[in-house]
């Protein structure tokens, strides 16, 4: 790791330069638990090209659920990502974008996207290859 990507803090939570505690990783959890959940990586991938109306977020999010896009949304509006807008029409017309700070999570998601792409045929080939080997594994 070069010296632009070392983690370097003066807490005692910190063992030697470039090591987090455990405390620490355990603080990031949620966190990473909510933004590496596939469906708020499908989410701020569709909002990423502007607002959103739930039937067209719904639309665009193939697969989800009603109720896993609405507690996916929620979340996403409560860590500060998502800004939701209600507009007083008949019926409610509810508007959802990505805030600021979500807008911050394009690039990363989009390196990470590219990363898969790229590793896509090298996962297959390494989970063909440990089928395999779990099939000719004697049972006992």
């Amino acid at each position: 790791m070069d010296a632009a990507h070392k983690i370097v803090r003066t807490e005692p939570a910190v063992i030697a330069e470039g090591e987090v505690s455990h405390e620490e990783c355990r603080g990031f959890a949620d966190m990473l638990a909510r933004i590496g959940d596939k469906w708020t990586v499908l989410i701020v991938g569709s909002l990423a090209s502007g607002p959103l109306r739930y039937k067209e977020l719904h639309r665009k999010v193939e697969g989800i659920s009603q109720r896993m896009l609405t507690l996916t949304l929620k979340g996403l509006e409560e860590d500060g990502l998502v800004s939701r807008t209600v507009y007083p029409t008949i019926p409610p017309r509810v508007d959802y974008e990505l805030t600021e700070l979500g807008r911050t999570l394009i690039v990363p998601l989009a390196t990470l996207y590219k990363w898969m792409t790229e590793h896509k045929g090298e996962i297959a080939d390494a989970r063909q290859r440990y089928a395999e080997a779990q099939a000719n594994k004697p049972m006992w």
